[in-house]
């Protein structure tokens, strides 16, 4: 092997990372360092501003507490606060200024601004300690952007009363100068101190890398006699040159293993591409391999059930059901369904022999038959419906025919009134075959719906109208419907049939004097339509079945009144197919409310013709 150069050697890539860890130690001391040194710095600074701001208030205090003759023989306030600012005045501070409480400037350091003598101050930061009398101090840029540093106090008398205000700016630049002369230093010595580390570094490196060079030899060795795994090569350095030596050496086992890997490849590729889970145990049931599908079936990772016996793991009782008799049974249908989800699985047992038919484990192919259970279940509640809804008509009218056959046809009074239940009886079975129908064309989709442009509130109103004509006048239509158009895209014939249903349904559940109260209201990009009666209302646990097929909440009085059960079933497929929702909400007592949303048309598309 080649000699590796100094540049692609790992003895560089050692001192790289030891003088990374020193810069990153000697910054974070640094920034530390800093950090704290810039925040004592300007607590003194901040400190003997205080105690120049002292010192004023003391002053300030005993000048505006004086007495002075009306004579004016001794000097005026103003030229004393003037003498009191100009003493104070030091190089550190930039401008004085003493303001009354009437925000009039009466006494200033700066020379230059002598003409704001007698004007009143237009700081809103000196206005605020006059105003609220609260000592106030913040840093901001001048207009030579300098950093500052301002304060204000309230200025008092001898009675506690606040007299004025004291204004102090003073110039911080040099506390920063100073930070950043020390920033300096301490950077040369940073610069000093990772040129030792790199020297130092050379030293480590070379300690690291002697005994990595000896592995390397040692592995030569092994490479003729023993074998090892498989390792990666990230580099042509020394490290990487010792995985080479161990891929030479697992070189020697590649031919002996390619056949045992290639077998384990296609299973675990036909394991990985089933559908359906498969899990295996060893003869005792104990789990030795599952596949993802069956993780996904059971709930439970692969790495978990590993070991676990089969029957918890497909949470069978070990006291009703023997592993050793699984591969009789065959299949068996497991129940994983909880308090939210209804969940079948179809487990298929088989076992596993060797070559003397001892059984070496078992197999176990598991697929998830919810929606095919749940099929068959509706299937069976759907033909004996049918059959009950069918029974009931048909008995009726066999029963009245019967009688007619005996000679009830001869009495004028009976004949009629037995005829009049056969014809009823006889249309509500025509109307139960005519829904039934519509339903199975809807689930086949053979059916189209005709939309049009429609302004619904218009529309709505004819259809409360048809009913309002042939209502009882025991039941009052209450109509809360905007003036403004809601446009839909809708066919009329079927949305007609929507609300014949809804409404029919109200007006049959509704008492004496009861209302029925009709509104719609605009929501974002759909309106909300809602119907609602003062019947006797629905229990909560049942509000969610009164769109099935056949479902009655009072089956008694709505086969009296002539229901067939499938009204707002064929009511919710109408709206859904008009990319709509249908909903109820009710209480036991005090009515029910049928409601259903529709996409209003956008202004692009109401502006075709």
């Amino acid at each position: 092997m080649h000699k590796v150069g100094f540049f692609r050697s790992i003895q560089l890539k050692f001192i790289i990372i030891f003088i990374l860890l020193l810069l990153v130690a000697i910054q974070v001391i640094g920034s530390y360092f800093a950090k704290e040194l810039e925040d004592e710095l300007v607590k003194n600074f901040e400190e003997s501003i205080e105690s120049t701001v002292d010192i004023l208030q003391v002053n300030m205090k005993q000048a505006f507490s004086k007495d002075r003759t009306e004579d004016g023989s001794g000097p005026s306030l103003q030229q004393e606060v003037q003498d009191i600012v100009r003493v104070n005045n030091t190089d550190k501070i930039i401008k004085i200024q003493v303001v009354d409480m009437q925000s009039r400037i009466i006494a200033t350091s700066n020379s230059s601004s002598g003409s704001n003598l007698e004007k009143k101050t237009t700081s809103n930061f000196i206005k605020n300690t006059i105003r609220f009398g609260v000592p106030d101090s913040d840093k901001v840029y001048n207009t030579e952007r300098n950093l500052i540093y301002r304060r204000t106090v309230p200025i008092t008398n001898d009675e506690e009363k606040q007299v004025g205000a004291l204004y102090i700016e003073s110039s911080i630049n040099g506390v920063y100068n100073q930070m950043e002369d020390i920033n300096n230093i301490f950077l040369r010595g940073s610069i000093l101190a990772i040129t030792v580390s790199a020297f130092l570094g050379i030293l480590v490196a070379r300690t690291i890398t002697k005994p990595i060079l000896e592995m390397r030899r040692q592995t030569q060795i092994m490479a003729r006699e023993d074998f090892s795994q498989k390792v990666n090569v990230y580099g042509s350095d020394e490290i990487g040159q010792l995985a080479v030596s161990f891929n030479d050496l697992n070189a020697k086992l590649k031919h002996s293993r390619a056949l045992t890997e290639e077998e384990r490849r296609k299973l675990s590729s036909v394991l990985s591409s089933m559908s359906d889970g498969v899990i295996a145990t060893d003869k005792s049931g104990a789990v030795t391999l599952m596949n993802d599908a069956a993780a996904r079936l059971i709930g439970r990772s692969p790495e978990e059930a590993q070991g676990e016996f089969l029957l918890d793991v497909l949470e069978l009782d070990e006291k009703t059901v023997d592993i050793s008799d699984l591969p009789d049974s065959g299949s068996m249908i497991i129940d994983f369904s909880d308090q939210d989800n209804f969940f079948l699985i179809r487990a298929n047992f088989s076992t596993i022999a060797d070559d003397e038919a001892d059984i070496t484990g078992f197999i176990t192919v598991i697929s998830d038959v919810t929606e095919q259970q749940k099929v068959e279940q509706e299937r069976r509640e759907f033909v004996s419906n049918v059959s009950h809804e069918l029974r009931t008509p048909l008995t009726t009218m066999r029963s009245y025919i019967e009688a007619l056959t005996e000679g009830a046809w001869e009495d004028k009074e009976i004949a009629p009134k037995f005829l009049s239940v056969t014809q009823n009886e006889t249309e509500r079975m025509i109307r139960m075959v005519n829904d039934l129908l519509q339903l199975s064309r809807m689930d086949d989709k053979d059916y189209s719906l005709q939309k049009e442009k429609t302004d619904f509130i218009t529309f709505f109103h004819h259809v409360i109208d048809r009913f309002d004509m042939n209502v009882s006048e025991k039941i009052t239509l209450q109509r809360e419907l905007p003036d403004s158009q809601f446009h839909v895209w809708m066919d009329k014939d079927k949305m007609t049939q929507v609300l014949d249903n809804i409404i029919s349904n109200a007006i049959k559940y509704s008492p004496e004097g009861g209302t029925i109260r009709f509104s719609v209201v605009k929501q974002k990009n759909q309106m909300l339509v809602s119907i609602e009666d003062q019947g006797m209302g629905i229990a909560y646990e049942k509000l969610d079945k009164i769109f099935e097929r056949f479902y009655r909440a009072d089956k008694a009085r709505t086969r009296k009144l002539g229901g067939t059960g499938l009204g707002l079933a064929i009511a919710k497929e109408m709206v859904e197919a008009h990319h709509g929702k249908v909903w109820a909400k009710s209480q036991e007592g005090k009515g029910t409310t049928i409601l259903f949303t529709l996409p209003l048309m956008n202004k692009k598309r109401r502006g075709k013709k």
